[in-house]
């Protein structure tokens, strides 16, 4: 016999004037006993993908783990992932076949489609449905938004952006379809009101914004309220994660303000976005921290800057151009500052990951219920190659990924191959994925002693 209590349903929203937040994941939502039962509450079955796109590849000597299959000692690039090594998986000689000729364009639109670009700089571009939209058709349609699509980069080109390739190929990670790309948003505020509500456009939303302080102001009596039918655990888990909103609209708010204050035109940097690369994208992984916890969305990519971008990096010393130093001719410290760039990145998302490891969720960690892939579509950059892609694997996939390794193939493998395993793990069943010719299994297997 199942003896259940009665569960706050887990679509549960706070709501106020103008405004519905959505809750993380409760004990109070989940009847007892149901971690032995497959009904959608159980927090095993919560399982969410990211992808995070790393532009331009990088120095592969300075990426590769050394030693065997364990990672007990991390490359210098990959070093700041040391505190989540447990939850991570590099795997190398990943390759992207239909990603030639090999161009900056065919390696962002290729990482996630694993198709091949029509060579067009006209608006009868086709390329392939890509691995997150095929994933968000599934377990994204019982969510409020079925995928997210982030960037960096606040201005997306148009007409031809690389060897008669149109700009929509470098703009966009995420397609629909093989004919319809989906924009990215960089700017934070407007992913926050795509998250948490805002009605009206551009006029609308500055006209609300001087009629509230704080998304939060407007639900507080309904929080009250709830706070009194809570366990402990489940209000400490509230104020928590409520405090993280207050958080990321504080820092939104402060760069807005700082951005009004700037008496400089600023045409790349809208109000609401902080100066500082590094500050923008910790918000942008907060923000997705966020929307996993909130069950908003299950399906994310972000791109954390566009192919050929110029973009320097002064909190490291990178003075130069992200993308003239990828061409370095074999130039030491050229290298060197590259794998640097490398490096920084790694180090954004391993921030990423350490948030999503101290949120407490079910049975574990946010962390242990996602599945994250890092990772370019480029080898190495001086020659455009597609093959030995740096890519990791990061979450818990509710206990089944095996971290801490290092996953080497003796021969160049599709990367669709991982995309094809990452989609089974989230319970979407495809005999095949573009050019995949299997599934990367050792994964979720053991280390062999």
């Amino acid at each position: 016999m199942m003896i259940m209590k009665k569960a706050l349903p887990r679509r549960t929203f706070l709501r106020g004037a103008g405004a519905a937040l959505a809750l993380p994941l409760l004990d109070a939502m989940i009847p007892s006993l149901t971690a032995l039962d497959n009904t959608p509450a159980n927090p095993a079955r919560l399982r969410r993908l990211g992808f995070v796109y790393m532009p331009m590849g990088c120095d592969v000597t300075r990426w590769i783990p050394p030693g065997g299959d364990r990672l007990e000692e991390l490359s210098p690039t990959l070093s700041p992932l040391s505190p989540v090594k447990k939850k991570v998986a590099v795997i190398s000689n990943l390759e992207l076949r239909n990603a030639y000729p090999g161009t900056h364009a065919t390696s962002n639109c290729a990482f996630l489609s694993a198709a091949t670009a029509k060579r067009t700089e006209s608006t009868d571009y086709h390329l392939g449905t890509t691995v997150d939209q095929i994933a968000a058709k599934q377990i994204g349609r019982d969510t409020q938004l079925p995928s997210l699509e982030l960037s960096m980069d606040l201005l997306s080109m148009v007409g031809q952006c690389d060897n008669g390739y149109a700009c929509v190929y470098q703009n966009n990670l995420s397609w629909s379809s093989p004919t319809t790309p989906l924009p990215s948003e960089a700017h934070p505020r407007i992913v926050f009101e795509n998250l948490f509500g805002e009605e009206g456009g551009a006029a609308d939303r500055q006209a609300s914004l001087k009629k509230r302080s704080s998304l939060l102001d407007s639900v507080t009596e309904e929080f009250v309220r709830l706070q009194k039918s809570l366990g402990p655990g489940d209000r400490n888990r509230v104020d928590q994660y409520l405090e993280s909103v207050r958080d990321v609209e504080r820092r939104i708010q402060q760069a807005e303000a700082g951005a009004k204050e700037n008496p400089l035109p600023d045409l790349d940097r809208p109000t609401g976005v902080p100066a500082s690369y590094a500050d923008h994208a910790r918000l942008m992984f907060d923000l997705q921290v966020l929307a996993l916890q909130a069950d908003i969305t299950r399906v994310i990519t972000f791109q954390l800057a566009r192919e050929t971008s110029n973009r320097t990096y002064a909190e490291i010393g990178i003075s130069e151009p992200h993308h003239p130093l990828t061409h370095h001719g074999n130039d030491p410290d050229k290298i060197a500052k590259v794998a640097k760039i490398n490096q920084f990145h790694v180090s954004l998302f391993s921030g990423f990951l350490q948030k999503l490891e101290s949120v407490r969720e079910g049975n574990g960690s946010l962390l242990d219920h996602v599945l994250y892939l890092y990772g370019s579509g480029m080898g190495n950059p001086n020659v455009h190659d597609h093959v030995n892609l740096p890519i990791i694997v990061a979450g818990g996939a509710a206990g089944n990924l095996q971290g801490g390794r290092h996953i080497r193939h003796n021969e160049a493998t599709p990367l669709a191959n991982l995309h094809l395993t990452l989609l089974d793990k989230v319970g979407v069943r495809l005999d095949s994925f573009a050019d995949s010719n299997g599934q990367v299994d050792e994964l979720f297997k053991p280390i062999s002693i």
